[in-house]
């Protein structure tokens, strides 16, 4: 069977990104933004998600962790997007529900080659440790678009922002987990009645 891997790098006058991903790897991870929240959520995916996976980043004019926040979640979406190639043979969608303590959150996502977001997902507090919380509406945008995934994704229960976002992307890695597998009945096939998937 192909490799399903993908190594993405962008710089910009902001940041600089590296990116390695393996789709059918065991969960190990390595990732340093410079900004902990990131990297917290970031490994949440790849563990949970079951993706061997390099992050290695620097910012170089960032005032505020928006530039390191969007820029990740660009680099990241076009990895996952490289790295599932013409989407032949997969699940395709898949779906999750994800409790920690209070908090729960649901994700349901389509890898079918069409980038949409419907996030749902308020935060109270303005920043979560060292991001600012509207980050994670924004990196899940952002990452949906990059990736060509149709992602919805709802916070259903919660009052602690850390769990919030936690479960979320915990919830978005069983998801995609879910949606990125081989399927052995359809294998060498587009999951689509079109015959194809667009990249």
């Amino acid at each position: 069977m192909p490799e399903r891997k993908a190594r993405i790098e962008r710089a910009t006058g902001e940041t600089n990104i590296k990116v390695s991903l393996d789709l059918d790897g065991t969960g190990k991870y390595r990732v340093a933004t410079g900004m902990a929240m990131l990297d917290h959520l970031v490994a949440q995916l790849a563990r949970h998600g079951r993706f061997d996976m390099d992050v290695a980043a620097k910012a170089l004019s960032d005032p505020d962790g928006h530039h390191m926040a969007e820029d990740l979640a660009i680099v990241l979406g076009r990895a996952f997007s490289e790295a599932l190639g013409e989407r032949q043979g997969i699940t395709r969608m898949g779906h999750a529900i994800v409790p920690l303590d209070e908090a729960l959150a649901l994700v349901a996502v389509d890898v079918g080659g069409r980038g949409y977001a419907v996030i749902d997902a308020p935060m109270d507090g303005e920043k979560i440790g060292d991001m600012p919380s509207d980050m994670v509406r924004h990196v899940l945008e952002t990452l949906a678009r990059e990736a060509k995934i149709n992602l919805h994704a709802r916070i259903l229960a919660g009052v602690n922002d850390h769990h919030r976002a936690e479960a979320l992307f915990k919830a978005l890695a069983r998801a995609l987990d879910q949606a990125t597998r081989r399927d052995p009945r359809t294998a060498g096939q587009a999951p689509s009645t079109k015959g194809v998937i667009e990249r």
